[in-house]
């Protein structure tokens, strides 16, 4: 579990088969092998590590999935550590399983800030409401709002010094987690079986009047 606060941005140092080596130092304190790591909001598990790196193995079905099939040696990633047991939750809780991908339509500069507007599927913008939280490339952040097929989202001055989102141009990929309670409030809503019904026992062979 993770929260969605970046703590630093590292970098790819190479991208050998089913595997990524990143330069990192801050989150490196403390690193175990097997350990958890979130790397552009993907939970991922550390295989090997040093004082200046560290690997982690790709499954071929989350290079599809995400946007790490598309990293280069040099490329900036997003890197969080887990949530440790009585840690602070600075953004909100992040669980590290991407749920799609979207795209980024649009940047406008609003004050200080810099309003980003990303392109979703309906199964992402289903759970995505205006104030709700929204994980992209790992970053907690604030929706400000919505339409059918897209959102927004305003980057203050910290998060563009600290994580990709400063580097990020029109049209580029991002992964993209929605709020876990959006997911549960959407399951408790679906209708529930009332049980036995003249349609189930005609459908098993039993006569029905």
């Amino acid at each position: 579990m993770f929260t969605g606060i970046i703590e630093e941005a590292g970098r790819v140092v190479s991208v050998p088969a089913g595997r990524l080596v990143i330069s990192a130092s801050r989150i490196l304190e403390g690193m175990q092998s097997g350990g958890s790591i979130a790397v552009n909001g993907i939970c991922l598990t550390v295989t090997d590590f040093s004082d200046k790196n560290f690997s982690v193995d790709v499954m071929p079905e989350t290079l599809k999935r995400t946007n790490l099939g598309r990293l280069h040696t040099g490329d900036s990633v997003n890197l969080e550590r887990p949530l440790g047991l009585g840690g602070e939750i600075g953004g909100h809780l992040v669980q590290g399983h991407i749920d799609d991908t979207g795209r980024l339509a649009s940047i406008t500069q609003e004050g200080e800030a810099v309003l980003m507007r990303f392109e979703a599927s309906p199964e992402v913008m289903r759970y995505i409401v205006p104030k709700g939280f929204i994980a992209v490339d790992g970053t907690s952040l604030t929706v400000v709002d919505k339409d059918v097929a897209s959102f927004s989202v305003s980057i203050v001055g910290y998060t563009r010094q600290h994580t990709t989102l400063a580097d990020k141009k029109i049209s580029d990929t991002v992964n993209l987690e929605v709020d876990i309670i959006g997911k549960y409030v959407a399951e408790f809503m679906k209708p529930q079986s009332t049980g036995i019904t003249a349609e189930f026992l005609q459908e098993h062979g039993f006569p029905v009047n």
